[in-house]
């Protein structure tokens, strides 16, 4: 067999175990857990207002912008967070001693990653259809959508979470670039109110990143088609948010295994112990 096919194979089987562990584990699971759980209770808490003008419901309207968040918050955020601290436990260099260790290493980080957000979505698409009655008329179409965005997100966070974790100095450094990075872009993005309330230039900068085109592609599976004329040109640009997306993920997919490929060649048990002491002397 051959040896990349052999060890990514490996990747998925460590994978699958990687996210049964990490189910029985309340540590690894709390950000998780807690997460999924802050965005039902906003739902719980909406369930019984109306959007002003209109009889649908708050929650109904929040639920897109939820699921699209949901995406970058577990899949980049995971990505960013494992690999920057499993560089300064060793768990890199091990792999990268095995032969096609890294690549092993990758798909299994892969395949928990999608499980986990996977998962998370699901849970809160189930809590969704007892608290947003409209999610129980979303048809067939709605629900092909909501899974062609959710890959599209997956493949454009995940490797972007993975090149940001490869060159984030500390796994403190790489936490807090991307929470200011996930915040700035919530901020700007439309997911919890309409777009056009923002400044032009502002709007701009939002359909250069995937967020908004998550957001906008939840939207357009979940809510009715009258909707769209809250957003730019009334419209739910179902070409533009695949574009975008794909290009992202393309992106993503053409710079990722570079970086991390040399950050795995510059990995040395003696490069971590410096990191190590350095890490101990800022705490001393």
């Amino acid at each position: 067999m051959n040896p990349t096919l052999h060890a990514a194979r490996l990747g998925l089987t460590r994978g699958w175990m990687e996210f049964k562990h990490q189910v029985t584990s309340a540590q690894d699971m709390g950000f998780t857990v807690v997460t999924t759980a802050a965005f039902v209770v906003v739902l719980y808490f909406q369930r019984d207002a109306t959007l002003p003008g209109t009889d649908l419901s708050l929650a109904a309207a929040t639920l897109p912008g939820l699921l699209g968040l949901m995406i970058p918050i577990n899949a980049l955020m995971g990505a960013v967070g494992t690999l920057s601290v499993e560089r300064e436990d060793g768990t890199l260099l091990r792999a990268k001693a095995l032969p096609q260790g890294m690549v092993g290493y990758l798909v299994g980080k892969v395949v928990v990653l999608s499980i986990s957000t996977l998962a998370s979505l699901v849970v809160l698409l189930v809590a969704g259809l007892f608290l947003v009655p409209e999610l129980a008329g979303t048809g067939v179409g709605g629900w092909l959508t909501i899974a062609w965005i959710t890959v599209l997100g997956l493949l454009s966070a995940l490797p972007l979470g993975a090149v940001i974790g490869a060159v984030a100095g500390s796994p403190q450094a790489a936490g807090g670039l991307v929470m200011l990075t996930v915040g700035g872009l919530t901020a700007i993005s439309g997911i919890f109110y309409p777009i056009t309330a923002l400044a032009g230039w502002l709007q701009g900068l939002a359909h250069v990143f995937p967020l908004y085109w998550l957001g906008l592609g939840m939207r357009s599976a979940l809510l009715p088609g009258a909707a769209a004329a809250a957003e730019i040109g009334g419209s739910w640009r179902p070409v533009e948010t695949t574009l975008v997306l794909v290009a992202w993920a393309v992106a993503g997919l053409v710079l990722a295994p570079p970086i991390l490929r040399r950050m795995a060649r510059r990995e040395s048990g003696s490069l971590m112990e410096q990191r190590r002491h350095r890490a101990m002397q800022r705490i001393g």
